[in-house]
């Protein structure tokens, strides 16, 4: 009796586990679609592109993945909780990039032996935010970069400040290869709100202590991740091994309180 107890007590838990995933996946209620657009420098750019059942006029944010990467790869876990706010989610592969998440970067791949420096991957973040304008994606505009991106964020936002609402960046390079197209060249013309977030590992070096002073400086917002890993995947808790939580309250506070402010 005590098995048979035991057995349809295991079949009950499961069957609400069901329930409740189902009820939260009928919550994020959006439509996925592959997409390509062309660069100024004529660039086949390939992503995907998720849409909320708010459509077009909800809020959009444009991913861009770390070096040696892709969308895909850096962004699994991540783009599910983004729409689950409701967001529209456009994730890129851009020129820069690779297969050091498991998967395939489409636009390098597209490209055979041609290759570009992280610095012309500019580009791409342009290009993205063209093509959600022509689209006619109304809602306001949030671009998200992690590692080379991560700086390449503020680029696009003080060439392209008026047309987004804030911009998040995740472990800014800003080593060699960024020289020319680093962060803090940008941090004296920048309008538009910033968020920058590293793993407590990496404030052990002397160059980002120094950056998040001058990040500071420049009313750029900064936070440490106690137990985080480089990049964006500091909210992926498989790769961290532990409770991104405050992580990503963190990082969602700071969209919706930037959802409620005009731009500059």
């Amino acid at each position: 009796m005590k098995h048979l107890l035991l057995i349809l007590f295991i079949m009950l838990s499961g069957s609400m586990e069901a329930v409740a995933n189902s009820k939260l996946q009928a919550q994020t209620v959006y439509s996925m679609s592959e997409i390509n657009f062309l660069t100024k420098d004529n660039i086949q750019v390939f992503g995907d592109l998720y849409i909320s059942s708010r459509g077009k006029s909800a809020p959009v944010v444009m991913l861009f993945h770390q070096g040696g990467g892709d969308a895909r790869g850096e962004y699994e876990t991540i783009v599910p909780v983004i729409l689950q706010q409701g967001f529209n989610v456009i994730a890129v592969d851009l020129r820069a990039g690779g297969n050091r998440f498991g998967s395939e970067n489409r636009t390098v791949a597209n490209l055979g032996e041609v290759t570009y420096s992280y610095c012309d991957a500019y580009l791409d973040l342009e290009a993205t935010l063209d093509y959600i304008i022509k689209e006619g994606f109304t809602g306001k505009k949030f671009a998200w970069g992690s590692s080379f991106s991560g700086s390449l964020v503020f680029q696009l936002a003080t060439n392209r400040g008026p047309e987004l609402s804030a911009i998040l960046s995740f472990s800014p390079a800003s080593g060699g290869p960024m020289a020319a197209c680093k962060a803090d060249l940008y941090l004296k013309d920048l309008q538009t709100p910033a968020l920058v977030l590293r793993p407590e590992t990496e404030m052990q070096r002397e160059s980002s202590v120094e950056q998040f002073k001058l990040f500071e400086k420049h009313g750029v917002q900064t936070y440490i991740a106690q137990n985080g890993v480089h990049g964006s995947s500091m909210l992926n808790n498989l790769i961290v091994q532990g409770d991104v939580d405050k992580h990503w309250n963190k990082v969602l506070a700071f969209i919706n309180s930037n959802l409620k402010k005009r731009h500059k």
